[in-house]
């Protein structure tokens, strides 16, 4: 893929973290409707959250899991960072394909179950608390960007030092 010109890759990257930050937000969201459905005595009370749930859950989780997806997709692949050549990048990528994939086969279909029946069980107080955990360990990650190049991020750097002796550690120019 070719490089991202300035303004597109400013763009997506605020269109990135805003639906990734949204996703968070929405997460928290289900927690506290999972959370008042399970806990609350009252029925119309349970029953009004996961109905609440089944709106989030049919109208903004699939998309905004999509969106976050494909957007850190292009951006990986746009930008210098690229998809592999980071393990920050790497990590991310494989935890959001991981809660995009159980978002929608697991979390929705649980929240369609418990809209169906009018109460909550402890699945979908604990589903949204890992991904509230995921997204904010995924956030954290974007911000520190931690543990450097991966091999392959090593390597191509080496490579592109035009013959120049690169110490692998710091990957800064020694000759």
């Amino acid at each position: 893929m070719k490089p991202l010109k300035r303004p597109a890759r400013r763009s997506l990257l605020v269109a990135h973290v805003a639906v990734s930050v949204s996703w968070l937000g929405l997460t928290v969201g289900l927690l506290t409707l999972g959370i008042t459905a399970f806990l609350t005595g009252d029925t119309a009370t349970a029953q009004a959250a996961t109905r609440a749930m089944k709106i989030f859950g049919d109208w903004l989780v699939v998309p905004v899991a999509l969106v976050s997806l494909l957007s850190g997709l292009v951006l990986a692949l746009g930008t210098p960072w690229g998809l592999a050549r980071y393990r920050w990048v790497w990590t991310k990528f494989w935890l959001t394909l991981i809660t995009t994939a159980l978002s929608i086969f697991s979390l929705r279909p649980g929240i369609n179950e418990a809209a169906a029946q009018g109460a909550v069980d402890i699945n979908l107080v604990v589903a949204p608390s890992v991904a509230t955990a995921t997204y904010l360990f995924i956030t954290a990650v974007s911000v520190l960007k931690p543990w450097g190049p991966t091999r392959r991020g090593r390597r191509l750097r080496v490579s592109a030092s035009s013959g120049k002796a690169v110490d692998e550690r710091s990957l800064r120019r020694t000759a």
